[in-house]
C-alpha cells in the first residue's frame, strides 16, 4: 500500500468515525466538535486527515464550519444511512434456539473467530483482580466454609456496586441490589418474576441469543421489534406493536447492544419508559456492556426512570429490572451480576434462593476489594483505549472489501455488525468456514425467526494479529467465492 492509498483510507475512516459518532449522539444536532488539534490526539490521525475528512463532511451537509469557532452538526442522526435491519412486525412467537449456538460456544468461539487461546501475560487489571481474590480466600477464619452466604448477596459488593451506579446517576439502596451468578441468571430471574408461561416479550432484532434461550425454556413468546444499528430499539415500530399485542415484558439493551452495538439516545429512552408506564408492562434492562464504553459510560435507564416522579419517592416501584454483570467489562470467569429488580426485587430474591440458594462470599469479596482500591475503574481506562484500537484494526481490515457491505461502529461492546450482500448466506458458510478453522456467528441466531441470513457478528474482543487477520481473510475468500 502507497502513502496516498494509505491516506485516502484515514480519512474515510475518521469520516465514518465522526459520521458514527453524530448517529449516535455522542455531538447533538447543533453542538460543535472537538478541535482539530483533539480530534488528532483522540483519533490518532494527522491533522490534514482530520482538515479532509471535516471538509468532506461539511460538503456533504453534514457539518457547518463557523470561522474562528469550529464545526457544528448540522444532521440529525435519523438521516445517517447504516446496515439496515428494520421490516414489517410479525405476530409473537415460540422461540426455537439453534443447536448451533452450542456448537459455537464448546468451541469457546463466541467473541473469537479463532479461538486458538495463545499463551501470555495476564493484563495489569486480571492480575490486580486475582491477587484481591486470593487475599479474599486466605482471609477465611474458622468455620466460614461451613455457612451460606446472605441470598441478596455480600454487603461490601453490593455497597461498592451502589456507589457505581450512584456515579452514573442512579441511585440506590443496598437493599434494591442482589447479586447473581451472571447477567444471564439476573435476565432468568427477572424474566420468571414477571412474565408467565404464554406471555408476550418484546425484544431487539437483531438481538442477544442468550434472550432466545430464556424465552425458549420459560415458554414465552416473542415479538421482534427492529433495531437499529446506532440508535438500537425502533421506539415507533415498539408503539406499533404495543397496540396490537398484550406485551408482557420488553427485554433491551440500551448501552452498545450485542450484536450491532448500539447505543440508545436520551429521547428513544424517555419514549420507552413512558410506553412502559402507559402499557403497565415491565422493562428488563440488559446493561452488560456499559462499562466497555470508550467514551463516558451512559446512564442506565433506571437511572432516568428514577428522576420520574413516580419513582423518586419510592424506588420500589420501579417498573425497570436493571441486569448486570463483570462479564463482559472484566472476566468471562467470573459468573458474578447482579440485578436490581425494582418492584419484582422480593419475588427475584426468593427465584434466587430456589435456583442457586447462595453466592461465593470469597468471590464476592475479593471483587469488592479490587473495586474499592482503585483497580477496576483504572482496568477499564486502560480497556477502553485497547478496544478501540482493536475496533478499528477490524474496521480497517472490514473496508478494504470493497463497498458491497455495511458495517456498524460502535463506540462500546465488544462486537460490531457486518452485513453482507443479499445473496450471502451465513448459516451455510459455517461448516465451510470450519474446514478452514474460522468460527463465525451467523446473523440468523440473533432472531427468532431466522432473520439476517447475509448477516454475521464479528468480534473485537481480541487483538487482530497476523493469525486473526489472516483467519478474517479466509472468511472473506468465502463469502466472495
Amino acid at each position: 500500500m502507497n502513502n496516498n492509498t494509505l491516506q485516502h483510507y484515514r480519512y474515510q475512516q475518521l469520516e465514518q468515525q465522526l459520521l458514527d459518532g453524530i448517529q449516535q449522539q455522542r455531538w447533538r444536532l447543533g453542538e460543535r466538535l472537538p478541535s482539530i488539534r483533539t480530534l488528532c490526539q483522540e483519533f490518532s490521525a494527522s491533522k490534514a486527515t482530520v482538515q479532509h475528512a471535516l471538509q468532506r463532511l461539511e460538503a456533504q451537509g453534514l457539518l457547518e464550519a463557523r470561522p474562528k469557532s469550529g464545526f457544528y452538526v448540522t444532521l440529525k442522526p435519523s438521516a445517517i444511512a447504516a446496515p439496515s435491519t428494520t421490516g414489517k412486525l410479525e405476530p409473537p412467537r415460540p422461540v426455537s434456539v439453534s443447536e448451533l449456538l452450542l456448537d459455537i460456544m464448546r468451541r469457546s468461539a463466541a467473541f473469537d473467530i479463532l479461538p486458538e487461546r495463545p499463551s501470555g501475560d495476564l493484563p495489569p487489571g486480571i492480575v490486580a483482580l486475582n491477587r484481591s481474590i486470593g487475599r479474599a480466600l486466605r482471609r477465611q477464619r474458622g468455620d466460614d466454609y461451613l455457612y451460606y452466604d446472605d441470598p441478596a448477596g455480600m454487603v461490601s459488593l453490593r455497597e461498592q456496586l451502589q456507589l457505581s451506579l450512584s456515579r452514573r446517576g442512579c441511585p440506590l439502596a443496598i437493599d434494591d441490589i442482589a447479586i447473581t451468578s451472571g447477567c444471564q441468571q439476573a435476565l432468568f430471574l427477572a424474566l420468571s418474576a414477571c412474565c408467565q408461561p404464554g406471555d408476550v416479550v418484546a425484544v431487539e432484532s437483531p438481538g442477544f441469543y442468550g434472550v432466545m434461550q430464556l424465552l425458549q425454556q420459560l415458554q414465552l413468546r416473542v415479538i421482534e421489534i427492529p433495531a437499529h444499528p446506532n440508535s438500537g430499539l425502533d421506539i415507533d415500530a415498539f408503539e406499533s406493536a404495543l397496540k396490537q399485542w398484550p406485551i408482557r415484558a420488553c427485554l433491551v439493551s440500551p448501552a452498545f447492544a450485542t450484536p450491532t452495538g448500539a447505543l440508545m439516545p436520551e429521547a428513544s429512552r424517555s419514549r420507552l419508559l413512558a410506553l412502559a408506564e402507559q402499557h403497565d408492562l415491565a422493562v428488563i434492562e440488559d446493561d452488560i456492556y456499559a462499562d466497555t464504553a470508550f467514551n463516558s459510560i451512559p446512564d442506565p435507564l433506571k437511572a432516568l426512570e428514577a428522576g420520574a416522579v413516580q419513582t423518586a419517592a419510592d424506588p420500589k416501584k420501579s417498573r425497570v429490572i436493571l441486569c448486570s454483570s463483570f462479564s463482559k467489562s472484566l472476566s468471562r470467569d467470573l459468573r458474578i451480576g447482579w440485578v436490581c429488580g425494582g418492584r419484582w426485587h422480593r419475588q427475584i430474591l426468593h427465584l434466587k434462593m430456589i435456583t442457586q440458594l447462595a453466592s461465593s462470599r470469597s468471590l464476592q469479596q475479593g471483587i469488592a476489594d479490587f473495586m474499592e482500591d482503585g483497580h477496576y475503574a483504572a482496568h477499564l481506562k486502560r480497556q477502553k483505549y485497547q478496544l478501540r484500537n482493536q475496533r478499528d484494526q477490524l474496521l480497517g481490515a472490514l473496508r478494504s472489501w470493497g463497498n458491497d457491505h455495511k458495517i456498524s461502529t460502535p463506540e462500546g461492546g465488544l462486537a460490531l455488525w457486518l452485513e453482507l450482500p443479499e445473496q450471502a448466506d451465513t448459516l451455510a458458510l459455517y461448516p465451510r468456514a470450519l474446514q478452514q478453522k474460522v468460527v463465525i456467528t451467523p446473523g440468523p441466531l440473533f432472531s427468532a425467526s431466522g432473520k439476517f441470513s447475509n448477516c454475521v457478528r464479528l468480534s473485537f474482543a481480541h487483538d487482530w494479529n497476523d493469525h486473526r487477520q489472516q483467519a478474517l481473510a479466509r472468511f472473506r475468500g468465502l463469502v466472495e467465492g
